[in-house]
C-alpha cells in the first residue's frame, strides 16, 4: 500500500486514503477505518499523537513492537501493514475486520452454541501456537482483542502488547494485561513464563465464550486473588462436555500443569474443530514451549471493557 498523510489528519488524506468513521480510541490514539483509494480497499488506521502519548512509549515501546509485528503473517492475525511517522503523529495501517469483536458477539447474543465457541477458540489456539513458534507473546488476550472478519473468522489484534522473548527460559517480570484475564503469577507480582501466561487468558476466554460470563469476579482484586487459586465449578444450567470441561482445566491450572498452545490443538475437545488437512503454520513438537485452590462459581457478567493492570 502505498501511502502519504498529511498532519493535520483530515478526513480526506492526501496521497492516497479517505477516513471514514472512528472504530475505537485508546491512551494515545484513535482507530478509524479508511479507504485505500486507488485499489478501493478498507483498512483500519491507528494515529496516534505525538503530543498526547509518554515519550518512552513512542521511542521504545511503538518501534518495537512494530518491529515484533513486521514479520508475523497467520490466517488468524490481524495484518500491519505499514507503519509512518510524520512530526505529529504515528500512523498503523492495517487489516481491516469488519464485523466486530468477539465480546459485542457475546454481550449481545449471551453464551455461544458449543459448535461456535469450538470454532472460535480454534482459531484462536492456531494462531497463538503460530505466535509462540516464533517466540512471540501476545501479553492482552481478552474478548475485545478478537476481531472478526466478513465470515466471521476469528482474526486476532496485537497492537499493544507484544513481545518477542530471547530464549524460552526467560520469565517476565512485566505486569500488563487486564485484570480478568491474568494468570495468577501476574496478580501476585511474582515472575511468569509469558507463554503459559497467554494459554491461560485463552481459558478465560473459552468460558466466556461458552458461558457468556467471566470465570472469575475482577471487580475485586483481593476476591480475584482467592478465586484463581481453586480450579473452577461449572455451572449446571450450562452442560459441557467432560473432553471441553478438561481443556478448561488444563487452561486455568497450575502454570507447571499447564499445556502449551501447540500442545491444547491435540486435545481432543479442540482436534474436533480444526480445519482438516495439515496445519503448516505449526511448529514441530520439539520446538513447543515447555509446560511448568474454594471453589469460584462462573456468572460475573461481561465488562464492556477489560480493567488494565
Amino acid at each position: 500500500l502505498g501511502f502519504f498523510l498529511l498532519d493535520n489528519c483530515s478526513s480526506s488524506l492526501s496521497f492516497g486514503y479517505q477516513l471514514e468513521q472512528m472504530l475505537g480510541h485508546s491512551t494515545y490514539g484513535k482507530v478509524y477505518k479508511a479507504v485505500a483509494c486507488q485499489r478501493r480497499a478498507q483498512v483500519a488506521i491507528k494515529v496516534i499523537s505525538k503530543r498526547k502519548a509518554l515519550e518512552e512509549y513512542l521511542r521504545e515501546l511503538l518501534s518495537h513492537h512494530i518491529q515484533v509485528l513486521k514479520g508475523l503473517h497467520h490466517k488468524h492475525l490481524i495484518t500491519l501493514y505499514q507503519a509512518i511517522e510524520t512530526t505529529a503523529r504515528h500512523y498503523i495501517i492495517m487489516e481491516l475486520a469488519p464485523s466486530g469483536n468477539v465480546l459485542q458477539r457475546v454481550q449481545n447474543e449471551g453464551p455461544c452454541p458449543e459448535s461456535l465457541a469450538g470454532h472460535w477458540f480454534s482459531q484462536l489456539v492456531l494462531c497463538l501456537a503460530y505466535l509462540h513458534s516464533r517466540a512471540v507473546v501476545h501479553r492482552d488476550l481478552k474478548l475485545e482483542n478478537l476481531l472478526l472478519d466478513y465470515q466471521d473468522n476469528v482474526k486476532i489484534s496485537i497492537f499493544g502488547l507484544p513481545r518477542r522473548v530471547s530464549t524460552r527460559e526467560a520469565l517476565s517480570q512485566t505486569f500488563c494485561g487486564s485484570y480478568a484475564y491474568a494468570c495468577p503469577r501476574i496478580l501476585q507480582a511474582q515472575a511468569y513464563d509469558p507463554f503459559l501466561a497467554d494459554t491461560w487468558s485463552a481459558g478465560v476466554i473459552l468460558c466466556a465464550l461458552l458461558l457468556g460470563c467471566l470465570p472469575f469476579d475482577n471487580t475485586n482484586l483481593q476476591r480475584l486473588l482467592q478465586q484463581i487459586q481453586r480450579p473452577p465449578v461449572f455451572p449446571s444450567w450450562q452442560p459441557l462436555p467432560q473432553d471441553c470441561k478438561d481443556v478448561i482445566l488444563r487452561l486455568l491450572c497450575p502454570a507447571s500443569q499447564r499445556l502449551s498452545a501447540q500442545e491444547f490443538l491435540q486435545t481432543p475437545w479442540v482436534s474436533r474443530f480444526l480445519p482438516p488437512g495439515p496445519l503448516g503454520d505449526l511448529p514441530s513438537a520439539t520446538e513447543a514451549p515447555e509446560t511448568q485452590s474454594s471453589s469460584c462459581s462462573f456468572g460475573d457478567p461481561l465488562p464492556p471493557a477489560s480493567e488494565n493492570l
